[in-house]
């Protein structure tokens, strides 16, 4: 819980000193605040509702039309990621601070070492506990060397944070892909993977895969856009 209060409330403070930072109006840096944060909120009291009540370990008992943890993590993805990616008001944003910061903000991925913890008391089966948990402990470690490499204006810099970005993405895909095969009996696995489904365990999954990938969507665009940000005409627009 307190590593989801840290997550919630870093984005949320970073949102509103990047807006801040913005020629956007007053009233507009508020409502781009609040459209930013209550879909944020509503969206993890709803998954952690559902978690905490066990919704995911019964409906994969019971079955149903919809895997749950695939359509918690893919929905967002496609309800919030178009969205911001799009919107000139997040741009703005992105533009008004560092590319680090959304580099360094990933550190939370140390988490994952959780699933390491998991296999090693016979919880988890390694096929899924090794690759997500070696992966997420890697990608948060190099989060803020990656992050002071970028800041720091050296040539590489923006090299080393598209590399850091596509291994964070290619951990999630890995992690999603065997958490699938070791849950639905796909892949053989000695220790059945039933611990993924269960609170609290499945926040990850069910939330903080989809938000991480959000965020290297977020970081992409930001470090494609490049140092010169937004022109002079964008920013008229954005402050009218």
């Amino acid at each position: 819980m307190a590593l989801r209060v840290f997550i919630l409330g870093g984005l949320l403070i970073g949102a509103w000193l990047a807006l801040r930072r913005t020629p956007l109006a007053r009233g507009t840096r508020i409502r781009t605040w609040l459209a930013i944060g209550i879909p944020l909120l509503a969206w993890h009291f709803t998954v952690w509702q559902f978690a905490r009540t066990g919704g995911f370990e019964a409906r994969s008992r019971t079955g149903g039309p919809l895997p749950l943890i695939p359509a918690a993590i893919f929905l967002p993805l496609l309800i919030f990621l178009p969205p911001l990616l799009r919107s000139s008001r997040v741009t703005a944003m992105l533009d008004a601070v560092s590319p680090a910061w959304l580099v360094a903000f990933q550190v939370y991925r140390l988490r994952g070492g959780v699933f390491l913890l998991h296999w090693a008391e016979g919880a988890l089966p390694a096929a899924f506990a090794l690759p997500a948990g070696i992966g997420d402990v890697l990608v948060g470690v190099l989060a803020v060397p990656a992050a002071l490499y970028l800041r720091s204006g050296h040539r590489g810099g923006r090299g080393a944070a598209l590399a850091w970005n596509a291994l964070g993405i290619l951990d999630l895909v890995v992690a999603i892909t065997m958490g699938a095969l070791t849950t639905t009996g796909r892949l053989p696995v000695a220790i059945q993977n039933t611990a993924t489904r269960s609170y609290p365990l499945v926040m990850i999954p069910a939330f903080a895969v989809p938000l991480s990938l959000i965020l290297h969507g977020l970081s992409l665009r930001q470090l494609r856009r490049g140092p010169q940000g937004q022109s002079q005409e964008e920013l008229g627009t954005l402050a009218a």
